[in-house]
């Protein structure tokens, strides 16, 4: 069971028959956004699929919560800039665990201590054609099809 986890989001751009829809005013993307935990080894431990006009900060907190229930191992989350404020409250007050938040260097690019599994398994699940653009109609649908190509990155793993 993991004991230290790392949340990261991604926004997408959906077609226009979705069930959620929204605008990342940040990134500019009318879509969904994915908020991922991973452990680790970037395993998948939880997806959550929402508007894209949704905060980190508040977003979070639900994600958090869910992941917390569903793996109570979990010792330490990680997670960048956008988590700050009421996530990290919420964390440490309510759920009794640490979240540590990773700042960027300044005018440098630098490879994040343990950021970079995330970013990797976004990465990795790009590739997937399916999950390049958010084409399913209900969240949850898209919760899944996350799910399923994660089970297949796993498979690879172990050729």
């Amino acid at each position: 069971m993991p004991s230290y986890a790392i949340i990261d989001s991604q926004s997408v751009k959906t077609v226009y028959a979705s069930e959620e829809r929204g605008f990342d005013g940040g990134k500019k993307i009318k879509g969904r956004k994915r908020h991922i935990i991973v452990d680790t080894l970037g395993n998948l431990l939880h997806v959550s699929v929402h508007k894209a006009n949704i905060n980190d900060t508040k977003a979070g907190v639900a994600v958090f919560e869910r992941a917390a229930e569903k793996y109570p191992s979990i010792k330490a989350f990680s997670g960048d800039a956008g988590y700050r404020g009421t996530a990290v409250e919420f964390v440490e007050e309510r759920l009794k665990l640490k979240l540590n938040i990773s700042t960027k260097i300044k005018d440098v690019f630098a490879v994040l201590p343990i950021r970079w599994i995330v970013e990797r398994t976004f990465a990795s699940l790009n590739g997937f054609r399916r999950l390049a653009k958010e084409v399913e109609i209900l969240t949850a649908t898209a919760e899944n099809i996350f799910r399923i190509a994660m089970v297949r990155l796993t498979l690879a793993k172990l050729r």
